[in-house]
């Protein structure tokens, strides 16, 4: 998109939609419907005094009350569209809230503008259809002060909110890019709210959304929802990689479930289009006014084969790009000249910038020029209608039309194939006024730009390139002279999808995911932590928490045989770190902890035994397992001891060329050969396709290996072959097993790990409380690092963290050395 000039206000795509009788499983007495303008229309009274008010029969959060039970109490916050002085808000306010249950936001004009016609409209609506500002002409640069509107709007919003909820058992339903970083105020305020937000809007690629200098504040508040909302899976995609690529959040889906994990909790992903709402529309159908329009334009062309377009008149609709193609058709095809009219229906623009201006400038040439080309008398090829048309002259023009055309380069709904699609159904009179019989299914064809948000829910439609002007020509052709059999049966396949996933359907899907999702509220523990939009909760199940150093010195001082079992990368060292070696600190508590002779220490981890040799040299006492324990070292001085028999290694000679294989073809991945396994790892390459790449590996691996003693598996940022048998889990039970026979029954497990191959030590730990390998009165502590799910009861936020446990631990027993040495007086 190359249009020079400001970004205007550019109007997100319109919600005109849908409405049936579904009513909502959700649970809840009320709902808050939160969005930027309220579903109300505001007139000042002709003698000045005071306001009349009526609800927005068009906007999208009235209609879909339909999708809520007849019982549920729905409360509206936003803003009005017109301006109300300070002396009037008050009662204004009082007024809406007793009649309409809406809670205006009242916004002082220049934060008003800032926020709307300059952050959201010239940054944020461009940026999210794909436009970059490469200069100050193409769309807005960030501006600084522009974002601080934006966040204090969201904030007054956040005030109204707190005007109305009952957080216990309120569910709030926050709606578009308008109020992005509301949910981070809301989680804030109360930590167990029950929000979602849906956005209306297209959800960029990575590539263009990293260009945001607050992309990292924008993806975390969108975090503090409990459900996020998306018209399509493309859009979903986009949001996935970039808290992938940004923030390293993975996700993961479970029985048909979108999630992320984000802090303990689970944030949901939600995936459906909006749908239209029937009952609205039906009813204009029925009008008189309708009937006669459609008998006035079934008159006006009567021989003629009419192609509609309906689009706002904005830089993003394609309206130039229709009309090149529509050029393009009568030149290829000249026997439609004289046959073939396309009606072009442009809403007017509500922009003020340059770029509609020369929108409107290419339009009004080229409509002039294809009229001046191919008219005739009585006959103009391109019929532009740039005036504001009633409802019901639209769906008139719905009904006539044989084509619906959309071309837009970028739009994230677009319901105007869904609104011509029902229109097309038709009813008896407008049957009668056609001379149609009723005993004939309806017929009906649209040619869809893919880069739309209904395409993928219109399987029927041609699909086209929109920037592909003989293709679209090509398309438009098709679609006129396909069979009326075929487009009898592309209208039935629409029109059952459309007429059953209305914009109830659609509501009342997304809360019975969002109670789903929140279910599990009341018996988790939350706190907050982080500053301003880097404010984000803590979730944890109530057996899940966090290890105190205090609670685990308390048990290490009271108890005398003592297993301490702690994983290495990961756990003693980041994974982030480029040096692996351990560090004087570690290695000197580890020494601590050894010298005392109540503790047996136990090193486990999936390095060579050669690199774990050289690196704790200095570590007498430290017993050391390899390898995820297939090479076992009790003490410094001793030979290592294999703990699995393994007849042979022939299985390497097949592993090792497919994981070369992947490795030249993944930048940033490499192969670790040990003595009893191989290990393929990815951790400096790029985060999508190296873990692309390792889903494939660990396939081709598990299909080429089937028939050998190995297992292979799948960790964090590894794939790794090794042989069957050989888990962390059987030096868990080695330990605790020597421990025992040489009459010391530990009364005191201390277990850290980080990654899933820890997790067999901490199932083997746990199964051995019940039972003989542990004293009855031990005190166990599994721990993980990091919040996730794991069979651990305790977690570490972070490797500083374990470090500095280890260390409350090795100043205790230093404590003791130096008491135990002191002379006794006398």
């Amino acid at each position: 998109m190359t249009v020079a000039g400001i970004i205007s206000d550019l109007d997100e795509e319109s919600t005109n939609s849908v409405g049936s009788d579904a009513i909502s499983s959700v649970s809840q007495e009320r709902m808050i419907i939160v969005g930027n303008q309220l579903p109300i229309r505001a007139h000042r009274r002709p003698d000045n005094d005071g306001w009349n008010f009526s609800w927005d029969e068009d906007s999208l959060l009235l209609q879909l009350k339909d999708g809520l039970g007849e019982d549920t109490e729905v409360i509206y916050i936003g803003c009005l569209k017109e301006e109300v002085v300070l002396k009037e808000q008050d009662d204004v306010s009082q007024t809406l809230l007793e009649t309409f249950k809406c809670v205006p936001a009242f916004l002082p004009p220049d934060l008003f503008s800032k926020f709307y016609h300059g952050f959201c409209k010239q940054q944020l609506w461009p940026l999210f259809h794909y436009m970059l500002p490469l200069s100050p002409d193409l769309g807005g640069r960030f501006d600084r002060s522009l974002w601080q509107a934006y966040v204090s709007v969201n904030k007054i919003f956040a005030d109204k909110v707190m005007e109305v909820i009952n957080p216990d058992e309120d569910y709030i339903w926050v709606h578009d890019y308008h109020l992005m970083v509301l949910p981070t105020f809301l989680r804030k305020r109360f930590n167990r709210v029950k929000l979602g937000f849906f956005l209306h809007s297209p959800f960029p690629s990575s590539e263009i959304y990293r260009t945001l200098p607050v992309r990292d504040e924008l993806l975390r508040a969108l975090l503090n929802s409990d459900l996020i909302g998306f018209h399509t899976f493309d859009y979903a995609r986009h949001f996935l990689s970039c808290c992938s690529r940004m923030l390293g959040i993975g996700y993961q889906s479970k029985r048909g479930y979108i999630g992320l994990e984000y802090y303990g909790r689970t944030v949901g992903i939600k995936i459906l289009p909006v749908g239209i709402h029937l009952g609205q529309l039906k009813s204009v159908m029925n009008l008189p006014e309708t009937e006669t329009k459609v008998a006035e334009l079934n008159e006006q062309f009567k021989d003629q084969t009419v192609l509609l377009g309906v689009d706002d008149m904005d830089i993003f609709k394609g309206i130039s790009l229709k009309l090149l193609a529509m050029e393009q058709l009568l030149v290829q095809h000249p026997d439609w000249v004289g046959k073939l009219v396309l009606v072009q229906i442009a809403n007017p623009a509500r922009g003020r910038g340059r770029d509609v201006q020369e929108v409107q400038s290419e339009t009004y040439s080229t409509v002039k020029r294809i009229n001046e080309k191919f008219g005739r008398p009585g006959y103009d090829p391109v019929i532009l209608i740039d005036t504001t048309l009633q409802f019901y002259e639209r769906i008139a023009y719905y009904v006539i039309a044989e084509c619906c055309l959309v071309t837009a380069v970028r739009d994230g709904m677009n319901l105007i194939p869904y609104e011509y699609i029902i229109c097309r159904q038709g009813n008896d009179k407008l049957d009668m006024i056609l001379q149609l019989d009723p005993q004939v299914p309806k017929k009906s064809m649209l040619v869809v730009s893919e880069f739309i948000g209904c395409s993928p829910s219109l399987s029927g439609a041609i699909r086209v390139n929109p920037w592909n002007i003989d293709a679209v020509a090509e398309a438009m052709d098709g679609a006129l002279v396909t069979r009326e059999s075929e487009k009898q049966l592309r209208h039935e396949k629409h029109y059952r999808y459309v007429s059953t996933h209305d914009v109830a359907y659609w509501a009342n899907s997304f809360l019975q995911d969002l109670e789903r999702t929140c279910k599990d509220h009341v018996r988790r523990r939350c706190w907050g932590i982080g500053f301003g939009l880097g404010f984000r909760v803590i979730a944890l199940d109530p057996n899940f928490r966090k290890l105190s150093v205090e609670h685990i010195v308390s048990a290490y001082k009271r108890t005398n045989n003592r297993a301490i079992l702690l994983d290495y990368d990961g756990t003693l060292m980041s994974q982030t770190s480029i040096s692996k070696n351990p560090g004087s600190e570690v290695v000197n508590i580890l020494n601590s902890l050894c010298k005392d002779p109540k503790n047996v220490v136990f090193l486990v981890s999936g390095r060579s035994k050669n690199i774990l040799s050289e690196w704790f040299s200095t570590c007498d006492k430290l017993v050391i397992a390899a390898e995820h324990g297939y090479f076992l070292r009790p003490k410094l001085d001793a030979e290592w001891e294999t703990c699995v028999p393994v007849a042979d290694f022939d299985w390497i000679q097949i592993a090792e060329p497919v994981m070369k294989l992947y490795t030249e073809t993944t930048d940033g991945s490499s192969i670790e050969a040990k003595e009893s396994a191989l290990v393929w790892r990815y951790q400096y390459a790029d985060r999508d396709f190296g873990a692309c790449q390792a889903k494939e590996l660990l396939d081709h691996l598990e299909s080429v290996l089937a028939n050998e003693p190995v297992s292979v598996k799948s960790g964090q940022h590894i794939v790794e072959v090794k042989p069957q048998g050989v888990t962390k889990g059987l030096v868990a039970e080695w330990l605790l097993s020597t421990m025992r026979e040489r009459g010391m029954l530990p009364d005191f497990v201390l277990c850290i790990g980080d990654d899933r191959s820890d997790e067999d030590m901490f199932e083997v730990i746990t199964d051995a409380i019940s039972g003989p390998l542990l004293s009855p009165v031990a005190e166990t502590f599994l721990c993980t690092v990091g919040q996730k799910p794991s069979k651990a009861k305790y977690y570490l936020e972070d490797t500083t963290e374990v470090v500095r446990m280890l260390q409350g631990l090795a100043s205790a027993s230093d404590h003791t050395a130096r008491l135990a040495a002191m002379p006794s007086l006398a």
